[in-house]
């Protein structure tokens, strides 16, 4: 709405104007002088008729515009009080290179001073709002001035949407401080978070994960920003690993896909300097208590290994794959070690101070060595006839003072472990009640019983030992004098069928007694038969 009493000096918009280009389009194609007089050729053909001459210039950085001071000062308090505070009675020229949005955002403000109508964006909304907070349009000098004209868009139009916030939000990378001086930044961020925890409780449309590409566009603080404020809207540690992940895809898509680097060129250097400080800004937006997937983590070691990153930035990934080493796979240990063109041994020493962070690992360590003698008990369960000194060898491999709580309650309870594996559980626990505690204070009263049982059981349990060894090598020997009677008894002829039959007769016959019969003689000894004759009795 133009103020009363200026409509009749605004010459109509021209629809086929054309737009001022980007600073970096007129950069390229024009030089400095080319650019002003560009600008002052645009700014005839909306500016008031050339029957009224301009009275000020006002600068912008390298551009300049013939203006009139009345149009100016209709709606522009600061504007008006730079004139006013002039000490030249005639003021012909005014810098204002310190707008907010530079050139673009002072000629839209121009002609929203001039009644020229123009499109307002989510590209340009918060450079306007800035200018005219800059330059004082408010409605305190005219009705619905450029400060209330943006505020109605943001409101009503940049704020409903994911993608309209966000791009709101990284045009305000460049209107800092003076953005997050009138709060846009933080209504942005407050506006992108929420949409973008809707959308990963229950995404409206496909791929799940678009919210988190829409992102991707944003600078690392604006990002950094967004993320703590879905952490406080309670977003899940896997809704803002997807964000990062995103954002790391879309920055750094050759490196991360594993495609080898392009060659050298002349340009290559500068290309590798942008690329690590972006891989920098990566690493220091992950979030603490994200679930990173770990060959995402590897990929992300074997770039900053190639692009030759700080210390800092090394160790901080090698750390997150040391803590998450426990779902890596073999290749995501050779992607850390090899080459891009897969070749080559790169890095070996990145590796090596993964796997010694991960065994030092207190915790890990706890489950790793409580996993172990699970394992080593299930062994002795399959293999039960291994005698003390064969469970010993088997469960040598394990440390019992590395053990988590769980696991040495499970060893001291286990009676298929050796006698020195279960005392040697309640180690730990018997150094802390002789310090006076200091360790983990549910484990002492078990820790105390099962020592008491343990001590008691021992004598019995080595007793036991003794005897079934003893019983061994008893069985052994009566084994061995049955082999050596069954060979000495093999020479010696069995008894006859006939033999045996007189043998039972014998013993049957009454006369047995007063007889000379030896029939009950064994006949192991076999004796010459006589020759048949005929006996006859006389």
């Amino acid at each position: 709405m133009a103020c009363p009493g200026l409509e009749k000096v605004v010459e109509p918009f021209l629809p086929s104007s054309p737009e001022l280009p980007g600073p970096a389009m007129a950069a390229s194609a024009l030089g400095s002088s080319s650019r002003r007089s560009l600008t002052m050729d645009r700014t005839a053909r909306w500016v008031c008729s050339q029957d009224i001459p301009s009275d000020i210039r006002v600068k912008v950085g390298e551009a300049s515009f013939p203006l009139h001071k009345f149009m100016l000062v209709a709606k522009s308090g600061y504007v008006r009080r730079r004139i006013l505070e002039s000490n030249k009675s005639d003021l012909a020229h005014i810098d204002l290179s310190e707008v907010p949005g530079g050139a673009d955002a002072f000629e839209r403000a121009a002609k929203f001073c001039y009644g020229v109508n123009f499109e307002i964006t989510v590209h340009n909304v918060a450079a306007l709002r800035c200018a005219a907070e800059y330059l004082e349009m408010t409605d305190k000098y005219c009705n619905g001035n450029l400060v209330n004209r943006t505020e109605e868009f943001l409101n009503n139009a940049a704020f409903k949407a994911l993608s309209s916030a966000v791009a709101v939000l990284r045009s305000c990378e460049r209107l800092l401080p003076m953005a997050d001086q009138l709060n846009i930044v933080q209504r942005c961020v407050d506006a992108v978070s929420s949409k973008a925890c809707n959308e990963a409780k229950a995404p409206s449309r496909t791929p799940d994960g678009w919210w988190a590409y829409e992102l991707a566009a944003l600078g690392p603080s604006s990002l950094r920003k967004i993320l703590t404020a879905m952490r406080s809207r309670g977003a899940t540690p896997q809704a803002l690993a997807t964000a990062v992940s995103a954002y790391a895809e879309k920055l750094l898509p050759d490196i991360l896909s594993g495609k080898a680097p392009p060659p050298p060129g002349p340009d290559s250097e500068e290309v590798r300097t942008r690329q690590r400080g972006l891989l920098e800004s990566i690493v220091s937006l992950l979030p603490d208590d994200a679930a990173f997937h770990v060959s995402f983590l590897c990929c992300l070691l074997r770039a900053a290994i190639f692009l030759e990153s700080p210390v800092t930035c090394r160790k901080e990934l090698e750390k997150r794959v040391s803590a998450a080493l426990d779902q890596a796979s073999v290749g995501d240990l050779l992607s850390v070690t090899l080459d891009y063109a897969g070749e080559r041994v790169a890095e070996v020493d990145s590796v090596r101070r993964i796997v010694t962070g991960f065994v030092e690992r207190e915790g890990r360590g706890g489950v790793l060595y409580g996993g172990g003698a699970a394992e080593t008990a299930g062994g002795t369960q399959a293999h039960p006839r291994l005698d003390e000194i064969e469970r010993e060898k088997v469960c040598s491999v394990m440390d019992p003072l590395k053990l988590s709580y769980e696991a040495r309650l499970h060893a001291s309870q286990n009676k298929r472990l050796p006698l020195q594996i279960m005392l040697h559980a309640l180690y730990y626990d018997q150094l802390n009640l002789r310090s006076g505690g200091g360790g983990d204070p549910k484990a002492t009263d078990a820790a105390a019983d099962m020592r008491k049982q343990i001590m008691a059981d021992s004598t019995l349990i080595q007793e036991n030992e003794a005897l079934r060894t003893e019983l061994t090598r008893m069985k052994m020997f009566v084994s061995d004098m049955q082999k050596n009677h069954q060979g000495s008894s093999g020479s010696a002829r069995k008894p006859t069928f006939f033999a045996s039959v007189s043998k039972t007769l014998g013993k049957l016959n009454p006369f047995r007694q007063g007889s000379k019969d030896t029939s009950h003689i064994s006949d192991g000894v076999e004796v010459a038969k006589p020759r048949r004759r005929r006996f006859s009795i006389s």
